[in-house]
Order: structure tokens, then C-alpha cells, then sequence
């Protein structure tokens, strides 16, 4: 016999338990790798290896391990363990929280973290567990999306964006908000971007600063318009069988880690908001346009009013976030 299985034999002879095999949470994004979102999940990472709860953390970044789009599929499917799932994902799944989807929702950071951490996002955290499997960990921020465009025009509304093929991930929601901006919406991959803004495939993009600096976007697009048209929540989300079967140790390490990952990326993304558009002009010669949001506000208002698909959202919690 040799000396593991002695090892072996003698450990169950002595009713003693051999050291279990740490179980492995694969967490996908589609951030690139620089942004606040991924380094913020490594933070996340890091706590649950110190914890050392018999979990070990592996994080994807730039939709290196799952096409943008695919991960929440996977996670129900079994084959991914968490996300950084985005409103628009839950809204394809119940349709009545489209409403997160919306263009001017929250005004700004503290008001979604307002809403998020009170009664309205406690149903949201319900809802998805009971109706997509998935459990909502914590809520980071994703930033305040703008539009940038390859070539620099004068832009007071959005009439002067009529015809500019802008990026926008594949679905009816975000193609509904590309239409709320007056863009001509043409779906694309992350990590295709670069090269289309490059090579005249799309006019422009919109994301938060943060992420466009990180992506490096700043290098093909000659202009920023500040349109703040979404404020964004992302959410750290993990599948639920996968997560029920944890120990009650385990599930409470990765819902400390995941609300310090979020914390890690919140304090950072916002304080580094302040200042990236003053670098996007400094460092990189980009023209940043400052505007009246009304004739933004206005359109939106009548998109999405005349939406058969928000027709589906929770029109009165919709209200009530606005109002709030």
C-alpha cells in the first residue's frame, strides 16, 4: 500500500476528516481589466482567500471566459458561479423591473445607492432569487454613462445625433435607450468596440468615463457629450443552488467580501469621476461638451411612453424612483 492511501486508511480508521478540496467561484465581467468594477472584484477575491472558508475566487475580466451577454445564461445553466449582472439582464428575465433600464431613473450615485439599499431594491434582491435562481450579493457602481464619438460635432439635443451609429450591447431595452438618446442603437461586443471606433464600424459609444478611459477608448474618439443619460447599478450575483449549497461560514464570507469588492470600486469609481473628464482634455485632447439635459429629458419621457415594451415595467415603482 502506499503512503497516501496508508495516510488515507488511517485518517477514516481514526474517524478523522480529511482536508475538503476548496470549491472554486468563477466570477465573470465584462469590465475591462484597469476599470474599478474588475479591480474591485480581485478586493473581493482577496477577502474570501483571507477568510480561508475552503472557497478560492478566480475573476474574468473583459469577457475573457464568457461572451458579454452569455454569463447570466450560464450561471442558470450551471456553468459560471457569479456575474456582474447589469439591470438589463434582469429585465430580460421579468420584465417588470425594465424600469431599471431606463434613461434618467436615478439623478446621480446617491440616489441609486439610496434606492438600491432600501425597501425597493430588498424586492429587486427577492424577486431575482424567487425568479431568475440567482442571489444578488451587493450592489457596485458602474458609473454615469456618456457619449463619446469618433468625430467631434456640435450636439445641443438630441436631434444632432440623428443618424450616429452608437454602440450598444444586444438587447430590446438598451436598443430602446439608444433610441431615447435619438442614436441610430447597432449592437456590439465590448471588446469589438475599439477596433469599430477605429475603423469607422461605429460613430461613437456611451459608458461611464471610468470604464471608457480604461478601455482606452479616449484613443479613437475625438469627443465626449456629456449626456449622463444612466446612472448604473451593477450587481455582484452568484447562482443560488450553487450558493445554498455553502455553509452558512461560506455564504456569509462571500457576502462580506462581495459588499467590500463593491465598497472598493464605489469610493474609487466616484471620486475618480470627478476629475477623468479634466484628463480626458489634459492628457488626451479630447473636447468634452457640458449641455442642457432638458431636450434629453423631454425625448426620453416620450420614447419611452410611446414603448409597447415598457408598457411591461412597474410603471408606479418607476414613479416612485423618480419622485424619491
Amino acid at each position: 500500500m502506499t503512503f497516501p492511501k496508508l495516510m488515507a486508511v488511517s485518517a477514516l480508521a481514526l474517524g478523522l476528516a480529511l482536508p475538503a478540496a476548496a470549491q472554486t467561484v468563477r466570477f465573470s465581467t465584462a469590465g475591462p481589466a484597469p476599470d474599478f468594477l474588475h479591480r474591485g472584484m480581485e478586493v473581493f477575491a482577496e477577502q474570501v482567500h483571507e477568510a480561508d472558508a475552503g472557497l478560492t475566487v478566480e475573476t474574468y475580466p473583459g469577457s475573457s471566459l464568457f461572451r458579454q451577454g452569455t454569463e447570466v445564461p450560464a450561471i442558470q445553466r450551471g456553468n459560471l458561479e457569479m456575474s456582474t449582472m447589469t439591470g438589463f439582464e434582469v429585465a430580460a428575465q421579468i420584465p417588470e423591473w425594465g424600469l431599471l433600464s431606463r434613461a434618467f431613473l436615478f439623478r446621480d450615485y446617491a440616489h441609486m445607492i439610496e434606492v438600491m439599499q432600501g425597501p425597493i431594491g430588498e424586492q429587486l434582491v427577492a424577486d431575482v432569487a424567487e425568479q431568475m435562481d440567482i442571489e444578488i450579493l451587493s450592489v457596485a457602481y458602474l458609473g454615469t454613462r456618456q457619449v463619446n464619438l469618433a468625430e467631434a460635432r456640435d450636439v445641443t439635443s438630441p436631434d444632432d445625433l440623428e443618424g450616429v451609429k452608437l454602440r450598444m450591447p444586444a438587447s430590446p431595452e438598451w436598443l430602446l435607450l439608444g433610441d431615447s438618446l435619438g442614436v441610430e442603437p447597432t449592437p456590439m461586443a465590448m471588446p469589438e468596440v475599439y477596433v469599430a471606433l477605429q475603423t469607422g464600424g461605429v460613430d461613437g459609444q456611451e459608458n461611464p468615463l471610468t470604464i471608457m478611459s480604461a478601455a482606452r477608448f479616449h484613443e479613437v474618439s475625438a469627443q465626449v457629450v456629456l449626456t449622463s443619460h444612466m446612472v448604473q447599478p451593477v450587481f455582484y450575483a452568484i447562482s443560488k443552488p450553487f450558493f445554498d449549497d455553502l455553509t452558512e461560514e461560506q455564504q456569509q464570507v462571500l457576502r462580506e467580501a462581495a459588499l467590500a469588492g463593491a465598497a472598493w470600486n464605489n469610493e474609487r469609481r466616484v471620486a475618480d469621476e470627478v476629475s477623468v473628464a479634466d484628463r480626458l482634455v489634459s492628457e488626451h485632447g479630447l473636447r468634452v461638451d457640458e449641455i442642457d439635459l432638458t431636450p434629453f429629458r423631454t425625448r426620453a419621457d416620450e420614447v419611452y411612453a410611446a414603448s409597447e415594451l415598457a408598457q411591461d415595467w412597474n410603471q408606479e415603482l418607476m414613479m416612485q424612483i423618480m419622485g424619491q
